[in-house]
């Protein structure tokens, strides 16, 4: 139910896409045309062994090739990325026997009983895009707990204080799942493994905006880095509900995210265009897109694009986001390698937390 507003242009017919932003309300133009499957021109499929190469040549040019994708629909496939198979089909298999329990065993994990809103989020709860449908899906949210850090190794109290309070560390999400234990190791051990994959990728993003390749090492040393998975239930095929989404369109928060998604499909993408495009999920791949964070600092020339789900393929759907960023409690402005006198500075320095803060006040509704 997106705002829908008919025009024309050259012939062709749009309805208009109502967005949340943090100065409030934005419109796109959608083209009225089916949605078709997305080109490898416009979201490739990126090798980034390169990345952990001992050589910087190697790590320069899987840089190039993610700047290259940065500056264009801001969506790409990653392969040869060092996360195990075995991690992500655990995740999976443990997530489903999560999800296909009794709503009365997962009401004990309810994540607004949870002091850091970490757990299970019920059917009919959320509402990404409140010119959309309710989202038909579920989801399980885990955020960073310095606890589970590998590079923190335990010592909490070497934590700066400004840093600590930013940051979960009750274990409610655990505690109310210890019915099945091997859902919180497999959950786990994806998180970390996304985790180390996107401080990875965070290096390859400071080369690609020529920068030292460890220029936000201190912003990311403890990151904004949580996962959610998400279960969507098919939606029914029918003209009545045409409509509905399993998550509404929307833009990413933070500086990126890393997707494994099953093979059921239905992710789609907004190009520049005004077309959507299915970002089909493709075996040993994950999909990364640019968050509004990183557009930002970026003055605009990476591209935080507009996304949703619908899952018709009549059958469950499950996703596995990694949602990664600075710190909450770090800062950052409009980079220099950015600025340009014909392309000044477009915006102001703003805290990781304030940009959260702004961009869930604004996104997060079910009126």
């Amino acid at each position: 139910m997106a705002t829908e507003t008919m025009s024309k242009t050259s012939t062709e017919e749009y309805t208009t896409l109502k967005l949340s932003s943090a100065k409030g309300p934005v419109y796109r133009k959608i083209k009225k045309a089916p949605v078709r499957n997305a080109r490898l021109d416009e979201i490739p499929i990126i090798d980034v062994a390169g990345m952990f190469s001992s050589s910087l040549e190697d790590r320069k040019a899987v840089a190039q090739a993610i700047h290259e994708a940065a500056t264009n629909n801001g969506f790409f496939y990653i392969k040869n990325h060092e996360v195990a198979p075995s991690v992500i089909d655990s995740a999976y298999v443990s997530s489903l026997q999560f999800f296909r329990q009794g709503e009365e065993v997962k009401e004990k994990v309810n994540a607004n009983l949870s002091p850091g809103f970490t757990g299970w989020k019920p059917p009919n709860t959320q509402r990404i895009n409140s010119a959309e449908s309710i989202d038909v899906r579920e989801s399980f949210s885990i955020r960073y707990n310095p606890k589970y850090d590998p590079a923190v190794c335990g010592d909490l109290e070497a934590i700066p204080p400004e840093a600590r309070s930013c940051m979960t560390e009750d274990e409610f999400c655990w505690e109310q799942t210890s019915n099945l234990p091997q859902f919180k190791t497999s959950a786990i051990e994806y998180w970390r493994a996304t985790l180390y994959l996107a401080k990875q990728l965070t290096r390859s993003f400071a080369l690609a905006l020529s920068l030292p390749e460890d220029a936000f090492d201190s912003k990311i040393k403890y990151p904004d880095a949580g996962v959610g998975i998400n279960y969507y239930p098919t939606i029914p095929v029918s003209p009545t509900i045409s409509d509905q989404v399993s998550i509404g369109s929307h833009t990413d928060f933070q500086l990126f995210t890393i997707l494994w998604q099953d093979s059921a499909g239905g992710l789609q993408v907004l190009n520049k265009d005004g077309e959507w495009l299915n970002a089909a999920p493709i075996e040993g791949t994950f999909i990364v897109n640019i968050g509004d964070y990183l557009q930002r600092i970026t003055n605009d020339r990476y591209v935080s694009t507009v996304h949703r789900a619908r899952n018709l393929s009549g059958k469950e759907r499950v996703s596995m986001p990694m949602f990664f960023g600075f710190g909450l409690n770090e800062r950052c402005g409009v980079l220099q390698s950015c600025v340009s006198e014909e392309r000044p500075a477009r915006y102001e320095e703003i805290s990781c937390r304030e940009w959260v803060e702004l961009r869930v006040r604004a996104m997060h509704t079910t009126d």
